[in-house]
C-alpha cells in the first residue's frame, strides 16, 4: 500500500464545495480520491522538496439530515495510508436544515524551543477538540493565524544564520542567494510537514473541513511591523525571499492552492483575503500580513476588494477573521514611551502589530465603521443577524463588544481564542502586561455613542489565561452561543444577541 508524505487536508471553499489535498512522494505519477464511491482525478498543484502537492475539489449535495462522508486516496491506482496508518477518512456533511457547529482556534505552535520543552502536554487541546468532534461533530474549523511557527528559521537555515550575524547596514545591502532560496523552500516545506504531521493535529485536519488565514508567525514573528527607515529592513532582499517562501507554502497548505474559489484576488495575489458563504454565515478572512507595513495594515487596493466583499455580505450572520484583536488592551502609553527612545526595543514590533498602535488607529476606526454599517444593512433584512470578529495572537481568551447607540443599539462582538498549543503568558509576564496597559472602555466618536470594551464571559474572568479553543453554535433561542474550551477546566460561554 502506498504512503502519503503529509495529509490529507480537508478544506471548505464554498457552501457545498470541499477540497482534499495531500503531499505524495516525487515518484507519484497520478492520484485520485474516491469519495462516497465516486473516483475523482487529483491535479498536481506544485512540486516541493518532499514531493508533489495534489488537490481534488468535490461538490456536495446535502440531504435534509446530516450524514457522514467517506473518502480514500489513491496514488498511481493504489490505496494510500497516512502517517498514522489510516487509509480511509470520514467527515460530517451537515444537513440542509442543520444548525452547524463551528470550531475556532489559533496559535498552533511554540514561539521558542524552551516553551515546547517546558509544556507537559503540548497538544492536549487538540485531543480535547477531537473528543468534542466525536460527541458533536464540527461542520467547519476556522483557524485564525499562526497555524505554524516559523521563528526557528533564524537558527536552522544556515544561510540566514550567517546573514543574521552581519551588521544592519550590510544586512540591508546583501542580496539573497540561490542557496538561501533553496534552503528557505526546504525549511517551510519541512515546517508544515513536521508541525501538521503531529498525529493529534493531522487526525482532525483530515476529518474536519477547515478554512484558514495566516498571521505573523506563519512567516516569522512581527512580519510587517519592522522599520522601513532609516535602514529599510522590512524591504530588504532577504526579507523578500523569506516572504516568497512563506507565502508559497501558506498558499499550498493553508489555502489549499490558488485554485481556492473563495480568494478575493486569485489572479494578482496581492493579498490572500477570502470570503465564503456557509449555512447562513458569511465568512470574511482579512489578510493582515501581505501588505502590512508600519504605516498600514491593508493596502488601498486590498481595502477596495474588502469593501466589495462586505457589500456582497448583505444577509445572514457575518464572521470576520482578523488575527490581531480589534478590541483589546490599550498599549499606547508603552508605545509612546518606547517611541521616545532612539533605539528599537525587542518588543517594539509586538506593540506596532496591534490595531491600537498610533499608526493603525485610523485604519482600525475605518474597519469598525465598515462593520457597523454592514451590520445595520443586514439587520434591515433580519433583525436577528449577528456580527462576530474572530481573533487570536495574544495567547489568552477574551470577549469584546463594539456597541453603537446612534440609532437604537447595534452590537459587533469579538471572540479571542488563543492558543490551542501556545501557552498563555506566565504570571510574571501577565503582571507586566497589566502594568503597562489598560482595558478602559473606549469611545470612538465625539458623541460617545460608539463604545468598545472587553466584557466578562459567563463562568469565567475577563481574561482566560489558559490554552483554549472556541465553538460557535446558533441556539434555538436565536442567540449565537460562543463557548471557550479551556485546558484548566473553565467553561466560559456567552450568548451573542
Amino acid at each position: 500500500m502506498a504512503s502519503l508524505v503529509m495529509g490529507p487536508l480537508l478544506g471548505l471553499e464554498a457552501e457545498t464545495q470541499y477540497s482534499i489535498c495531500f503531499l505524495a512522494g516525487p515518484d507519484c505519477k497520478g492520484a485520485g480520491v474516491r469519495i462516497n464511491g465516486s473516483l475523482l482525478a487529483a491535479g498536481k498543484q506544485a512540486d516541493t522538496p518532499r514531493g508533489g502537492f495534489w488537490r481534488v475539489s468535490w461538490t456536495a449535495t446535502p440531504a435534509e439530515a446530516g450524514s457522514s462522508v467517506e473518502y480514500q486516496i489513491l496514488l498511481d491506482g493504489e490505496p494510500a495510508r497516512d502517517l498514522a496508518g489510516e487509509d480511509r477518512w470520514q467527515f460530517h456533511l451537515p444537513g440542509s436544515a442543520e444548525r452547524v457547529r463551528i470550531g475556532y482556534a489559533s496559535c498552533n505552535g511554540f514561539s521558542d524551543f524552551k516553551l515546547l520543552t517546558s509544556t507537559p502536554q503540548p497538544y492536549v487541546m487538540w485531543d480535547k477538540l477531537d473528543a468534542e468532534h466525536a460527541t458533536h461533530p464540527f461542520s467547519l474549523l476556522l483557524m485564525g493565524g499562526d497555524q505554524v511557527y516559523a521563528d526557528s528559521l533564524w537558527t536552522t537555515v544556515p544561510s540566514l544564520k550567517a546573514w543574521n550575524e552581519l551588521d544592519m547596514a550590510e544586512k540591508v545591502k546583501r542580496k539573497a542567494t540561490r542557496t538561501m532560496e533553496e534552503q528557505l523552500d526546504r525549511f517551510y516545506c519541512d515546517l508544515y510537514c513536521k508541525q501538521w504531521g503531529r498525529p493529534e493535529v493531522a487526525r482532525l485536519l483530515a476529518r474536519i473541513p477547515s478554512a484558514m488565514m495566516w498571521d505573523d508567525h506563519d512567516i516569522f514573528d512581527g512580519w510587517g511591523s519592522y522599520p522601513e527607515s532609516p535602514d529599510n529592513l522590512q524591504g530588504c532582499d532577504v526579507y523578500r525571499v523569506i516572504y516568497a517562501a512563506a507565502s508559497r507554502y501558506f498558499r499550498l497548505f493553508q489555502l489549499r492552492s490558488v485554485a481556492n474559489v473563495s480568494l478575493l484576488d486569485p489572479v494578482k495575489l496581492g493579498h490572500h483575503s477570502w470570503r465564503l458563504s456557509f449555512r447562513g454565515y458569511q465568512i470574511l478572512a482579512l489578510d493582515n500580513r501581505a501588505n502590512r507595513t508600519r504605516a498600514q495594515v491593508m493596502s488601498p487596493s486590498q481595502w477596495d476588494q474588502i469593501n466589495d466583499a462586505l457589500a456582497a455580505c448583505d444577509a445572514g450572520h457575518l464572521l470576520v477573521l482578523a488575527g490581531v484583536p480589534v478590541v483589546y488592551r490599550d498599549f499606547s502609553f508603552t508605545e509612546a514611551a518606547l517611541d521616545a527612545t532612539p533605539w528599537e526595543e525587542e518588543l517594539t514590533d509586538d506593540l506596532k502589530d496591534h490595531w491600537r498602535a498610533k499608526d493603525h488607529q485610523g485604519e482600525r476606526a475605518r474597519l469598525i465603521m465598515r462593520l457597523l454599517d454592514n451590520a445595520r444593512i443586514r439587520r434591515q433584512k433580519d433583525a436577528g443577524c449577528k456580527t462576530l470578529i474572530l481573533s487570536g495572537d495574544v495567547h489568552v481568551g477574551c470577549l469584546g463588544v463594539i456597541q453603537d447607540k446612534r440609532d437604537g443599539v447595534l452590537n459587533v462582538h469579538q471572540l479571542v481564542s488563543s492558543g490551542i498549543v501556545h501557552p498563555c503568558p506566565t504570571q510574571f509576564q501577565w503582571m507586566g502586561i497589566l502594568a503597562m496597559t489598560n482595558d478602559d472602555a473606549e469611545y470612538l466618536d465625539e458623541n460617545r455613542l460608539i463604545r468598545a470594551e472587553l466584557i466578562k464571559p459567563f463562568g469565567a474572568p475577563v481574561y482566560l489565561r489558559t490554552r483554549n479553543f472556541a465553538t460557535l453554535l446558533m441556539g434555538t433561542d436565536n442567540k449565537l452561543w460562543a463557548n471557550w474550551h479551556c485546558e484548566n477546566g473553565l467553561a466560559a460561554s456567552y450568548p451573542l444577541a
